[in-house]
């Protein structure tokens, strides 16, 4: 007996050249129905409608159409089981082999945020998923295709004769993270819609990849993500697979890029500065702006380029061909910026192991703004630390006033601070890092690895802390160095030390009134 595909797909890339490969080369005969039904006999390719294939007409405004036993029946038979076979015999129901599903564009709908309740409802496929999980279940004798991009990979197995229980398991994996991401996109939804507390995300993450392993090679990992959003969503251009420390890295430099805006979509904003950050082991070594991605790369490099050999880079703006040049300069593991011209591709293709990462600003924005991390026997779920800086809540605590230029690189090094590990210094002077102290056990041994980083450059710059000085020697220490301007949260009981220390050593101190300890 001819072998029997059902053919029903929201997205109709690659369906023809698909439904003729199996009709011409395989002796398929196709099941369909709807607008997939409608392409199909217009190409001239053979087909069923499921309506007359079922017996029953489309009903609900084609609400329902597939929910019928000679539909998943066929496809939940087991082959081998005598009395599923009988069962098919008896209602004249005919196995089907092949199921090639994708679902109602429920995350396409309701990305617009002026969607009304009843179209993003309308768009909640209910016969898609049903017919993938049936077929998925039933993967020991059932391929269930929900991707273009695995018509090929499919019809390969089906020339070279390799498609057995193992790929159709591969297969079958695909299909459930399909419909666990899309059930978790309505979720979330309609969690938003009604203001619920509730937060599926958190719990329905499809596995997006086994890594090679955490972060050290003795220990197992795995990444969970959802597809469309964030990471999940990001595209790997060039490069070795994705590690654990590869992706922690790459989100921290992520999270200190974005302060200084970053390009929708890969178009090049005028209103911000182009910027580049580079991270090593979570931390900012070098950050900086520039009039051009080229120079805020270079920069940022020369920051401390012994720290950046190996690191990650961040980049806002798309990476052109003179910034994939300095990009050569030194060995780095990634960069991830909003996109990447052609030339520039071609330059960083030389570096064979370099991952190169696009990330639009629309997988970003649509990600969950929760923080999560683990803990023994639970987890803690916080707000990102992401608030936009608004200088005028800013107190000016000293008889001197930073310079308007003094006043910018403030500005620049509270942004930059927030994304070092606690407790954290850094040192700052023309949109540039000069040293960066983090992770210390007290701010003033923070200060020191900054300040001896900087050196030279230190006279006349500026200094940001994440935490409060509980004693003047921060100041006196910085003041040793040339530091002119000090940002800092101020609310200690001792703030009038710090202050007298400033006014006595002629430097201008700003306090936030907000903190930024990253543990």
């Amino acid at each position: 007996m001819a072998p029997t595909a059902l053919l029903s797909v929201s997205n109709k890339e690659g369906l023809l050249p698909l439904a003729k490969a199996l009709t011409n080369n395989h002796g398929f005969k196709l099941i369909s129905s709807g607008g997939t039904a409608q392409l199909l006999e217009e190409a001239s390719i053979p087909v069923t409608r499921v309506a007359d294939y079922t017996g029953a007409p489309e009903i609900l405004g084609g609400r329902v159409k597939t929910l019928h036993p000679r539909i998943h029946g066929g496809i939940l038979a087991k082959r081998k089981d005598p009395k599923h076979q009988s069962e098919l015999e008896t209602l004249k129901i005919n196995e089907i082999d092949l199921v090639v599903v994708n679902l109602y564009p429920f995350q396409e709908t309701v990305v617009n945020p002026n969607v009304s309740w009843e179209s993003a409802i309308e768009k909640i496929d209910i016969g898609g998923p049903t017919m993938v999980r049936a077929a998925a279940k039933n993967h020991a004798f059932v391929t269930i295709l929900t991707n273009p991009n695995q018509y090929e990979d499919y019809i390969k197995a089906l020339n070279d004769k390799t498609l057995n229980e193992e790929k159709r398991c591969q297969f079958a994996l695909q299909a459930f993270e399909h419909t666990a991401s899309y059930d978790i996109a309505i979720s979330k939804w309609i969690a938003e819609r009604k203001q619920s507390n509730d937060s599926p995300w958190l719990s329905s993450l499809a596995l997006k990849q086994s890594l090679r392993y955490g972060e050290n090679p003795h220990q197992k990992a795995s990444w969970f993500s959802h597809p469309n959003e964030g990471w999940g969503a990001a595209k790997q251009l060039l490069g070795k697979e994705l590690s654990t420390n590869n992706l922690l890295d790459l989100e921290a430099a992520l999270g200190t890029i974005r302060e200084f805006g970053y390009a929708i979509d890969g178009v090049n904003s005028k209103q911000s500065k182009a910027a580049a950050v580079v991270v090593k082991h979570t931390n900012p070594c070098g950050v900086a702006t520039g009039n051009s991605l080229k120079q805020a790369l270079k920069s940022a490099l020369d920051a401390d380029r012994v720290s950046a050999f190996g690191g990650i880079v961040a980049l806002n703006r798309a990476v052109d061909s003179e910034t994939a040049i300095e990009l050569k300069t030194l060995f780095l593991e990634c960069v991830v910026a909003p996109n990447f011209d052609t030339e520039a591709i071609e330059i960083l293709s030389e570096k064979s192991n370099l991952r190169l990462i696009q990330l639009n600003s629309t997988a970003i924005n649509s990600a969950e703004r929760k923080n999560i991390r683990s803990i023994l026997g639970g987890i803690l779920v916080q707000d990102q630390d992401d608030e936009e800086v608004n200088t005028n809540d800013w107190l000016q605590a000293t008889k001197r006033y930073p310079s308007n230029l003094e006043r910018l690189d403030l500005d620049f090094a509270w942004r930059v601070v927030k994304h070092v590990r606690s407790n954290a210094i850094v040192v700052v002077s023309g949109q540039q890092t000069l040293g960066i102290g983090a992770g210390q056990m007290n701010r003033v041994g923070s200060a020191k690895l900054a300040l001896e980083a900087a050196g030279e450059k230190a006279k006349g710059a500026t200094l940001a802390s994440d935490g409060f000085f509980p004693f003047d020697d921060t100041v006196r220490l910085a003041a040793e160095y040339g530091i002119k301007a000090i940002i800092q949260p101020g609310g200690s009981i001792r703030d009038k030390d710090s202050i007298k220390a400033c006014d006595e050593l002629d430097i201008s101190m700003v306090m936030t009134g907000k903190r930024h300890f990253l543990h």
